[in-house]
């Protein structure tokens, strides 16, 4: 950390900006996100009231989606592969990533007709490049770890905000997976008394969040489905150059799910794995979709079969999750679908034959007056805004962890 001028610890920044929202009985954060799908930089500029309870009442104030640049975007994807990851490549990208991202809360700032003076935080999740939740011996201790970059200090410095990043790693080192973090704030803004909620997202990796009725934050859970969108994108850009995904299911929705395979998918044996449980690019990534590909040539496959067939394969996912998870325990009455995929009618469809029998009503966030696209930016902005209040922002039922925690680093 910086000093001032009097040999304090330079967090006044952050200090005058709250004195002055806590005044008007606001606060304002910003939260970036780049997703398993790495699709580009999410960026919500979002106002926090107090509510009843203690509960966060937010108002979304700008959001804006910066697109990575072509040759950023493929240097990203070559550090999915630990061989290509070295060191001076992730160092020279986590700072490169931090400039964009400065960047892009700077605009979203812009946009929201405010100044970067009147943020009291910015909140980075980073962009996973490994996540290794499960624990293995080394040295006589069980170790877990995660690699997400986009340094925060680069944030901080550009921006004039304190900036919270780094998130998972505190939860991890509890024990936890250090993941999935965004259903600490879904407790706090979407909870209902009298209906039992299920919040799904469907980004690279689908993860649902499940909202018991009246619930404590010690009876939400939650945990990673399986693919979201990861397998759709990696079978649509290596069959259709410069598509890098399937817009509006259009390709899945002319094609035929190919049974047999789906049926050697689904034995997948990561969709039993008890709770809790997440996954990622490590086990749905390139030799994933190689195997895939590999077997649709066979097969003699059609490029849309391949696409219906894992299309179906992720709505199948979310449902078995439900079958086999939730619905012993908690009968849902709704499950409200976010991230990408919530914009694939296809998929959509096919998530509704999976769960409206079961009596689950299929919404968007769309349908219910919200952004699908800025719900994690908003996550990580309120993940931050408690982070540099010293309060706990994680749930260690859904993570696994012994206890919770404060998750984030800070940069002045």
């Amino acid at each position: 950390m910086s000093m001032d001028e009097n040999g304090n610890v330079y967090g006044k920044r952050y200090r005058e900006a709250s004195a002055r929202e806590g005044a008007e009985g606001v606060r304002r954060a910003v939260g970036l996100m780049s997703g398993t799908s790495v699709d580009g930089i999410d960026a919500a500029a979002i106002e926090i009231r107090e509510g009843e309870g203690g509960r966060p009442q937010i108002r979304l104030l700008a959001f804006e989606n910066t697109p990575y640049p072509a040759d950023v975007r493929a240097e990203i994807f070559a550090l999915f592969e630990p061989s290509a990851a070295t060191v001076d490549r992730v160092g020279r990208l986590n700072v490169l990533l931090g400039e964009l991202y400065a960047e892009a809360a700077l605009s979203a700032i812009r946009q929201a007709g405010l100044k970067p003076e009147e943020i009291a935080v910015v909140g980075s999740h980073g962009q996973t490049i490994y996540h290794a939740p499960q624990p293995f011996s080394s040295h006589g201790y069980d170790l877990r770890y995660t690699v997400q970059i986009g340094e925060g200090a680069v944030i901080a410095a550009r921006t004039g905000i304190p900036c919270v990043s780094d998130f998972r790693v505190a939860d991890m080192a509890w024990g936890g997976q250090g993941a999935p973090l965004v259903p600490f704030t879904e407790y706090l803004l979407y909870g209902e008394s009298d209906r039992t909620l299920l919040l799904q997202n469907i980004g690279g990796i689908g993860n649902v969040t499940v909202l018991p009725a009246a619930c404590s934050p010690e009876e939400v859970y939650a945990f990673d489905t399986g693919p979201g969108n990861m397998l759709i994108d990696g079978v649509v850009s290596r069959l259709f150059p410069g598509m890098s995904m399937d817009v509006g299911g259009a390709i899945a929705k002319e094609g035929r799910v190919d049974e047999e395979l789906l049926g050697r998918l689904q034995e997948e044996p990561y969709y039993a794995q008890p709770l809790p449980k997440s996954t990622g690019r490590e086990l749905f990534g390139t030799a994933y979709v190689d195997k895939l590909l590999a077997y649709g040539e066979e097969r003699g496959l059609s490029a849309s079969d391949l696409a219906a067939t894992v299309t179906r394969l992720t709505a199948w996912s979310i449902g078995d999750g439900y079958r086999r998870f939730i619905r012993p325990k908690h009968a849902a009455d709704a499950m409200i679908v976010g991230g990408g995929g919530s914009y694939n009618p296809t998929l959509i469809g096919m998530l509704k034959e999976e769960l409206e029998p079961m009596g689950v009503e299929v919404l968007t966030q769309e349908d219910i007056g919200l952004s699908s696209d800025a719900k994690e930016a908003v996550a990580f902005a309120l993940l931050a805004d408690y982070a540099v209040a010293g309060r706990p922002n994680s749930l260690p039922g859904v993570t696994g962890a012994k206890r919770a925690a404060v998750l984030g680093k800070i940069s002045y």
